[in-house]
């Protein structure tokens, strides 16, 4: 028994591996030969509006965008975009995962000593915006004592912290600007700090702010490598740019976006949201779907490897299986989601795609927990059955296999099931490193049309409605093998 168990673990951890390597080399496929073939891989964060973000007809638009599509373009190169938050889409370029990152990225120096930067395109500004609903607040010193919302990594950030203690408030950070206006109109935030266009563009979609002082000096945006790598495509880049800029189409694509709001509303209210964008809803609830089941049945398959090596006579895999569940169920999901798509590339070089890290995540953490599931479901039998067992004749693995597990699984199927769902909901933390499930298509849709609530809304009763189908199905399944 113990060997086969050893055997089949060794076969499982080399299936993953096999995983990464094939992953590692389609990747590295794709970014080789010169660079007149080379497909380069660009990170953005498509929830900044309106520089980067997703239409009604799930094309990436915005400032960024345009301009990068209309400098391939002129350059005569290939892209593939990586819809990454800010801060994720930043580490995927040091991990090497991606070539370069546009995302309404300001050139600081602080930054300049990791990155390569182009010429700026575009040159922002900041300034502070309230609730459409605030009187009382009008400039900097009417913010001493309250708190203010800012954004990870954006100029209004780098203004809010540099005057704070000189008027006297305090900050909350927040990775996107659709939570940050909503601290703001909940009355949470008395106002915020955003890039000029950035909160323009979001006040045109209607989201409930206002502006409250005139536009602060800001930084430059730039596009951004690795220091020192990828020296063609910021060449390109910068040409591209000078020559949009020659030809006037840079100041059509600006204009496009910041002269005046788009012709075309929005639908809005929750049935108007629904009818607008539930291809989109239903795409990002099969995402998540697939993931889940794929992720919960290698669980199943590693917890019970390690369930059972647990609860074997050699003490040496007990402390096997007890340090990858410590371990496991130790880390954080999003601090192991990050080491996984991170990590692994910095250590290894290889780059994995925001599916295999998921699925690897969600694996890995549930694995540890039905373990723990197994092990208990076994350690509930009589432990008397098994001497039973053993002192007919039979050997410790058809002891286990024959009497033992047959009635610890009848009771570890309520727990499998709880397992199932908490999987299903932590896919939910995957949309830091850029999968596009269900919550992330939800965040997308929310840049687009700044309408939080509603969409929240929405995200919510898919949740519990699928959730509550799934636990009836299992419930059903549940009676059948209890009772057969």
């Amino acid at each position: 028994m113990k060997k086969q168990a050893l055997t089949k673990l060794s076969f499982i951890f080399a299936l993953l591996s096999l995983a990464f390597i094939l992953n590692a080399c389609s990747q590295k496929k794709e970014t080789t030969g010169t660079s007149d073939d080379r497909k380069y891989i660009i990170a953005t964060d498509t929830t900044f509006a309106p520089f980067e973000f997703e239409d009604t007809n799930g094309e990436f638009v915005g400032i960024d965008m345009d301009l990068l599509n209309a400098i391939a373009e002129d350059q005569g190169f290939t892209f593939e975009i990586k819809p990454l938050g800010f801060n994720a889409a930043v580490q995927a370029l040091e991990s090497n995962q991606v070539d370069g990152v546009i995302a309404g990225m300001s050139i600081t120096d602080e930054r300049k000593e990791k990155f390569d930067f182009s010429d700026a395109y575009f040159d922002s500004g900041v300034v502070m915006a309230v609730s459409e609903k605030e009187k009382n607040i009008s400039s900097y010193a009417d913010l001493k004592g309250k708190n203010v919302a800012i954004k990870t990594g954006t100029e209004g950030a780098t203004f809010a912290n540099s005057i704070k203690d000189k008027y006297g408030f305090t900050t909350t950070t927040f990775d996107d600007s659709s939570n940050m206006y909503e601290e703001v109109k909940s009355g949470n935030a008395v106002a915020t700090f955003e890039d000029y266009p950035v909160i323009a563009y979001g006040i045109n979609q209607g989201n409930g702010l206002k502006l409250a002082t005139e536009k602060e000096a800001g930084g430059q945006y730039g596009f951004a490598v690795n220091q020192g790598e990828n020296e063609a495509l910021i060449k390109m880049f910068n040409e591209g740019l000078q020559h949009l800029k020659d030809s006037g189409q840079y100041q059509e694509i600006v204009d496009k976006y910041l002269a005046t709001p788009e012709s075309k509303a929005s639908e809005t209210g929750f049935i108007g949201l629904i009818k607008e964008n539930y291809k989109k809803l239903l795409d990002g609830l099969g995402k998540t779907l697939l993931i889940t089941l794929v992720s919960i049945l290698l669980a199943a398959i590693i917890g019970i490897l390690f369930g059972l090596l647990s609860v074997a006579p050699n003490r040496g895999l007990k402390v096997i299986a007890t340090l990858y569940v410590d371990l496991m169920r130790g880390l954080p999901l999003i601090v192991l989601a990050f080491f996984i798509y991170f990590g692994i590339p910095s250590l290894t070089g290889i780059r994995l795609s925001a599916t295999i890290a998921g699925i690897t995540t969600l694996s890995l953490n549930a694995g540890a927990y039905i373990a723990e599931i197994v092990r208990g479901g076994i350690n509930a039998v009589d432990n008397g059955q098994l001497e039973a067992a053993r002192s007919l004749g039979l050997p410790y693995g058809k002891a286990m296999q024959k009497v033992i597990l047959p009635q610890a699984i009848r009771m570890m199927i309520p727990s499998f099931i709880n397992q199932f769902v908490i999987t299903l909901k932590d896919t939910s933390i995957l949309s830091v490193i850029g999968l596009v499930e269900l919550t992330q298509t939800g965040k997308i849709i929310i840049a687009r049309n700044l309408q939080s609530f509603d969409m929240w809304l929405i995200i919510g009763l898919i949740y519990i409605i699928v959730i509550t189908i799934l636990t009836k199905i299992s419930k059903q399944l549940e009676r059948r093998i209890q009772n057969g």
